[in-house]
């Protein structure tokens, strides 16, 4: 479902990236696919100083379908930035991926908590989130960081996945298949 970043990949995930109904969504744009391998060869090399943590998602068929990153990493919290490719909406990946990464970043590197911010514009990302049981609504659980990022004309809703209610929930849930009939983002 995941891997770690590789060049190779970015044909297939640059001519997804650049679809209109994806393109908006994505944190580092790239308007060619010189700057998408710049941009990818620069992530890798960040991830290697521990600044970031970004995979590539892949479908059934170990294809690349999106990216998965944790950026702004400070104190074990981070922000989560997740795209999939415009044919892959609506059939569970986003839900896959996510808990794919948030296992690995949980359980393997020391990340106590994640941050998502959405943009209030966006609701298909906002009703795929709220999808997610594990998710907390962090506009007043985290008023400085909800201030923070809406500190420019954009407005973003923040929410926040910690450790604790991430493996809480997964336990409850007695670690079982996920549908797939979720949302994608």
């Amino acid at each position: 479902m995941l891997k770690m970043r590789e060049l190779q990949d970015v044909p297939v995930l640059f001519d997804l990236m650049i679809h209109p109904e994806v393109f908006p969504y994505v944190r580092l744009k790239a308007n060619t696919i010189d700057e998408y391998y710049f941009h990818t060869k620069t992530s890798m090399e960040a991830e290697c100083r521990a600044e970031l943590i970004s995979r590539t998602i892949l479908d059934e068929y170990n294809l690349p379908i999106g990216v998965i990153t944790l950026y702004d990493i400070q104190e074990n919290y981070g922000f989560l930035s997740t795209w999939i490719g415009r044919p892959y909406f609506g059939k569970g990946y986003n839900r896959l991926a996510k808990e794919a990464f948030f296992d690995e970043v949980f359980h393997h590197l020391g990340v106590e908590g994640i941050f998502m911010k959405v943009k209030k514009t966006n609701f298909r990302s906002t009703k795929a989130v709220l999808k997610l049981p594990y998710v907390t609504a962090g506009n007043h659980v985290y008023p400085e960081i909800y201030q923070n990022i809406n500190n420019q004309d954009v407005l973003y809703n923040l929410f926040a996945v910690t450790k604790e209610h991430y493996f809480s929930y997964r336990q409850f849930a007695g670690n079982k298949a996920v549908s797939t009939d979720e949302e994608v983002v």
